[in-house]
């Protein structure tokens, strides 16, 4: 049984559990003279037999699908010869992809050696008996474990105290699984990026003004040692985030302040939504829109007026972008202003100020932490964007200003060093992870500087 079909059932379980935990509750109440000489309420012992079916089988079904993909590899990889086994951790990736797609049928059997062959029909059979055994487990697990939490169903049981502090810690698991996941992220991207400085000098990576990550295989072939100079990517993703910030944040801003101030309820009521829409539209229609309308626009206009203009160019992915991010800047803005307390303004303009006065010098201080932040919300949407400057800014690694020339931006580059299969061992695959790394560390310091901006304003005006 697949993974999600077994969480399904495993669900089904549980519900059921519930069920006979809360039957078996009142059934024993009834003798006492009613659900009144139960410590808890009928719910809890429900709830106390559905924890006690779900948690374990969950335990056993996550870890199971965590580490039987490492285990089945590790299996296959020990049934070929001594002489076929890979000395590398980038071989045996791609030696494993090479079996999983004879293994899947994308690559005919015929096509390889037999000892592929026979190790992709030796991972069909492990992948088929961790489904049954995996399956049997979780399912023994899950009816043993209710079972047990049913039969131990008494009136003097205290279950909501046992849900409440099993709620309890689960609430807390998932706090330290997000900050756990966070560090492993961390330092996850932090090992692979100092294996990139292993192959590939810091000072080249910060200053160059070069970026050519293709290696060549061989060392006699044209740019075997590549260029991994950052400075062209930086430039482009900050040309590209400026643009696109220079559209949402004065558009966003005005029309969140018109909206929450000056609009009457029916134009609010039209309007606001309409803006939201720009968030709803996916990422790769602005693409479509940026590459077949806004760019070619732009060139022709360019040209018209005897510029030169790149038929992609960093001006029209910069522009649509802007559009795009202009919901995250309106609507928290809006919302924002909107929380600012009446009274501020009835104060304002019992002192004789105008509306225009109240919102340039109390209102708009007032909400200035909750606009930074949905501004920096944007920054950040602008600067992991992919798609649109795909698209409409094209692949060149550029080191320019010109917003009427192609650039490139360091996510597009991440995402195109890692598609495909690729070997983890080279420099230009663990060039994605010090990008990322510099990327990191680049959001980092904003969210520093805008949280300063925030805590001097919030003592200001709480």
């Amino acid at each position: 049984m697949q993974p999600a079909n077994l969480l399904i059932l495993t669900l089904a379980l549980v519900v059921i559990a519930y069920g006979l935990g809360y039957a078996r509750s009142r059934s024993l109440a009834m003798p006492l003279g009613g659900i009144r000489h139960l410590k808890s309420l009928p719910f809890y012992y429900g709830a106390r037999a559905a924890l006690w079916c779900g948690i374990p089988a969950l335990l056993v079904l996550a870890l199971w699908a965590a580490f039987q993909g490492k285990v089945i590899q590790m299996l296959v990889i020990g049934s070929l010869p001594v002489d076929m086994i890979p000395d590398s951790e980038g071989a045996a990736s791609l030696l494993l992809s090479k079996i999983s797609n004879v293994a899947s049928g994308a690559l005919p059997p015929g096509f390889v050696d037999a000892p592929i062959a026979q190790a992709a029909e030796r991972l069909q059979e492990l992948r088929s008996q961790s489904r049954l055994y995996m399956t049997a487990l979780v399912i023994a697990v899950a009816v043993l474990a209710g079972f047990l939490g049913w039969l131990r169903i008494r009136p003097r049981l205290n279950a909501r105290a046992q849900v409440e502090s099993i709620l309890k810690w689960i609430f807390f698991s998932c706090a330290a699984l997000a900050i756990l996941t966070t560090v492993g992220i961390i330092f996850s991207v932090a090992f692979e990026t100092f294996r990139f400085f292993q192959k590939i000098s810091f000072i080249d990576f910060i200053f160059g003004s070069q970026w050519s990550p293709q290696t060549a295989l061989r060392a006699d072939q044209v740019a075997a040692e590549g260029a991994f100079g950052m400075i062209p990517l930086f430039t482009g993703t900050l040309l590209i985030s400026f643009i696109a910030m220079l559209v949402a944040v004065p558009v966003g801003l005005l029309s969140a302040i018109y909206l929450s101030e000056y609009a009457n309820k029916r134009v609010r009521s039209i309007v606001k939504p309409m803006l939201e829409m720009l968030a709803g539209i996916p990422t790769v229609v602005y693409g479509f829109f940026a590459a077949l309308t806004v760019a070619p626009f732009i060139s022709d206009l360019a040209a018209s007026v005897g510029i030169d203009a790149s038929s992609q160019s960093a001006l029209a992915a910069g522009g649509v972008m802007g559009i795009m991010i202009i919901p995250f800047v309106s609507s928290l803005s809006d919302d924002v202003i909107n929380a600012v307390p009446q009274t501020l303004r009835d104060g304002s303009l019992a002192l004789g100020a105008t509306q225009s006065e109240t919102m340039k010098k109390v209102i708009f201080p007032a909400a200035l932490p909750g606009i930074m932040g949905g501004v920096l919300l944007a920054v950040s949407r602008a600067i992991g964007e992919t798609m649109i400057v795909v698209m409409a800014a094209g692949l060149a690694a550029n080191l320019t200003a010109n917003p009427l020339e192609t650039v490139t931006t360091v996510t597009v580059q991440i995402v195109t060093l890692l598609t495909g299969d690729q070997e983890f061992d080279s420099a230009k695959t663990l060039a994605a992870f010090a990008l990322g790394a510099m990327l990191f560390l680049a959001t980092l310091l904003l969210n520093v500087i805008a949280l300063k901006i925030v805590r001097k304003y919030r003592e200001q005006y709480d």
